[in-house]
C-alpha cells in the first residue's frame, strides 16, 4: 500500500471518529493532508461521516486541483498554513459546539481564545489566536493566516468554529479534539471562580514537553 493510499484511508477513518461522536455534523468542517506532491482534502459539501477515500481531492504544490472530487471552498485556509507552518503535516477545520459558542462570545480574547486550563491544551494546541468573521470559502481567510507568520498552530474563526494544524493527521485529529474538550470546560466553568495554570506552569510545559 503506497503512503498516499494509507493516507486516505486515515483521513476517512478519523473523519468518521469525529462525526461519531458529534465533533461535525451534516456537511460541516473540513480536512486536508500534506503529501509529497500536494495536499488531500476532504471534497467540499461532504459529509466527514461518509467519505471515499478514492474521491477524496488532490491538489498539486500550486493549489490546482489535479483528481478527486471538488475541494472544500476552505482550500486557502489549508494552504496557507501549510506555506507557513512547513511543520504541518494536516489541517484540521470543525464547527465543533463547544470552541464555535466560544468563538461567537463577545468576551472571548482574541490574543488568547483558549486560555491554559489544563496542562494537555497547552501540550497539544498552545496559544489560540481568535481571527475576525468572514464569510466561509472568502480568499481573505488565508490572507489572515499568512498575516500570522506560522505563530499559531491553532486559531478560532469568529462565529465558525476551529482550525487546527498537526505534524500528521492523527496529531491534528487530537488536537482538535483537545481544544474543543478545552472549549466545553471553558463553558462550563463561566461564572464560576476558575483557576487556570500560571505563566510558570506553562513555561514549564513547553520547556518539558516542546511547543508544537
Amino acid at each position: 500500500m503506497s503512503i498516499e493510499t494509507r493516507l486516505r484511508e486515515d483521513i476517512v477513518r478519523l473523519s468518521k471518529s469525529l462525526f461519531d461522536r458529534g465533533f461535525s455534523v451534516g456537511s460541516a468542517g473540513n480536512i486536508s493532508a500534506a503529501v509529497e506532491d500536494g495536499i488531500l482534502m476532504t471534497p467540499t459539501n461532504s459529509c466527514l461521516g461518509f467519505l471515499d477515500p478514492a474521491r477524496i481531492s488532490k491538489l498539486d504544490r500550486d493549489g490546482r486541483h489535479v483528481s478527486g472530487d471538488k475541494p472544500s471552498k476552505e482550500v486557502f485556509l489549508h494552504r496557507a498554513f501549510y506555506e507557513t507552518r512547513p511543520q504541518a503535516g494536516a489541517v484540521v477545520h470543525l464547527h465543533s459546539t463547544f470552541a464555535t459558542a466560544l468563538s461567537c462570545l463577545a468576551d472571548t480574547d482574541p490574543e488568547d481564545s483558549i486560555p491554559p486550563l489544563t496542562p494537555y491544551v497547552v501540550m497539544r494546541v498552545g496559544q489560540v489566536k481568535l481571527l475576525p468573521y468572514v464569510k466561509p470559502g472568502d480568499e481573505r481567510m488565508g490572507d489572515m493566516i499568512r498575516d500570522l507568520s506560522g505563530q499559531y498552530a491553532a486559531v478560532l474563526l469568529a462565529n465558525h468554529g476551529p482550525v487546527v494544524t498537526g505534524k500528521d493527521i492523527a496529531s491534528a485529529v487530537y488536537a482538535a479534539e483537545e481544544l474543543e474538550e478545552t472549549a466545553k470546560l471553558l463553558v462550563l466553568l463561566r461564572g464560576a471562580s476558575t483557576r487556570m495554570l500560571s505563566s510558570g506552569n506553562v513555561a514549564e510545559l513547553k520547556s518539558v514537553f516542546g511547543a508544537y
